[in-house]
């Protein structure tokens, strides 16, 4: 089964172009640990939350864009090779050294399902979390899923539609508190 490893970051906006070049250049080093596909969005509609969203759960800056990106590997066992071999590879040290962001900042945890993913190995921060992003309590799993769009326009209409939908609105509760939930719009910035 494909395995997901998910990120998210607060990149400074200036430094849109330089974030894409270091993923594209990352890219042939993560093909080499075993990622079958890689994933760059950047932030292009990231709402504030009432009670979390994207940019406290990476304590964005006013200057800064939030980023979602994400690896595929086809199982557990590839993704857990493939950190233990960045852990100690030189050219990875090289590109920490001159990230465009804070990575200290970093959340990041794997799933199992692309799409909507039951959090597997989600770890503690330092400075910040999945869990702590969305406020997890005891008992409870991290899920993070996505929907891709053709475009913004496709996902504009279809969230009309969504919206009026009476199988949306059927009165029946969420499973989970929608008020802890974080979500934001992402426009591709490499996809291989």
């Amino acid at each position: 089964m494909a395995y997901v490893e998910g990120f998210v970051v607060a990149v400074p906006a200036a430094n849109k172009e330089i974030y894409r070049k270091h993923a594209s250049e990352a890219l042939p080093i993560f093909k080499e640990f075993g990622v079958t596909r890689m994933v760059e969005t950047w932030g292009d509609e990231v709402p504030d939350g009432k009670v979390t969203d994207f940019k406290g759960a990476v304590k964005a800056k006013p200057d800064e864009v939030v980023v979602f990106s994400w690896f595929e590997y086809p199982d557990r066992k590839t993704r857990d090779a493939a950190n233990a071999k960045m852990m100690s590879d030189p050219r990875m040290k090289a590109m920490g050294e001159s990230m465009p962001f804070d990575g200290r900042r970093m959340i990041y945890g794997g799933a199992r399902r692309v799409v909507d993913a039951w959090g597997d190995d989600v770890p503690d921060g330092k400075v910040t979390d999945f869990k702590g992003a969305v406020k997890a309590k005891d008992g409870e799993t991290v899920v993070f899923g996505w929907v891709e769009w053709a475009s913004k326009a496709a996902r504009d209409e279809a969230w009309g539609k969504i919206r009026q939908d009476a199988r949306m609105n059927n009165g029946a509760p969420m499973p989970f508190d929608g008020q802890r939930m974080i979500y934001g719009g992402f426009a591709t910035l490499l996809d291989a």
